[in-house]
């Protein structure tokens, strides 16, 4: 896979909204990423005994990696590998190819949403992580590495890349982040498509005050778990 994405052109009037918001938001953009590493910073210090404790967990719970690694698309379609707590079995993708194979429902759910709401991947004390967010945690050490935000799309994969269409320039026009607009408005009780809306509003209204306010509006939203599974 190469490291870079060749974009199919998309309507001139996202492109002329796109280039508006960066210059308008080049401030902003270099306020958000002294945010991001002093939060990111004192978060894992903070977090550090608890993604200790985790990562036991899950080595304990199901043993083999602790970490699940992917590649996921960055700004400007560049490729990084996204971490996160392991939630799955170790043969998950064989799982995931019999389930679609012999469930036609299942299969159904998996096109529409890429994702699975009773997901035989996931074991040990992977349900309660995913609810609880906690499966994202190391996603700090990307933010670090300056491959993702504390705010921002999820990051895809590339099969979902084809969902966005014209709009996956938007996606790649800012860093994806742990958590966004989508994270506090439902999250997978949403449609994939209003989760494109959001990645779309979001590239074209990024500002300090926003971030912020996604940020203090994530806490209740995983407190609640809505949406999460």
């Amino acid at each position: 896979m190469n490291s870079e994405f060749s974009f199919q052109a998309f309507d001139p009037r996202y492109a002329v909204s796109v280039r508006r918001n960066r210059v308008r938001s080049g401030m902003d953009r270099v306020a958000m990423r002294a945010i991001d590493i002093m939060l990111a910073t004192v978060a894992l210090l903070f977090l550090l005994p608890l993604m200790l404790i985790v990562a036991v967990a899950v080595f304990v719970s199901d043993p083999g990696p602790i970490f699940f690694v992917q590649n996921r698309i960055g700004r400007h379609g560049k490729i990084f590998r996204c971490l996160k707590f392991r939630t799955m079995a170790t043969n998950a993708e064989e799982r995931l190819a019999e389930l679609l194979a012999n469930d036609p429902s299942a299969r159904e759910e998996w096109m529409r949403d890429h994702k699975l709401r009773n997901d035989p991947r996931i074991v040990g004390i992977g349900s309660f992580l995913r609810k609880s967010s906690f499966d994202e945690l190391p996603q700090l050490i990307n933010v670090l590495r300056g491959e993702m935000s504390l705010v921002g799309p999820r990051p895809i994969v590339h099969a979902e890349a084809a969902r966005y269409g014209r709009y996956f320039e938007h996606y790649c026009s800012v860093r994806p982040g742990i958590t966004g607009l989508w994270q506090i408005s439902g999250r997978n009780d949403t449609t994939y498509r209003r989760r494109v809306a959001f990645d779309v509003a979001y590239s074209r209204s990024q500002s300090t005050f926003l971030d912020l306010r996604i940020i203090v509006m994530t806490v209740p939203s995983v407190l609640m778990a809505k949406g999460s599974y």
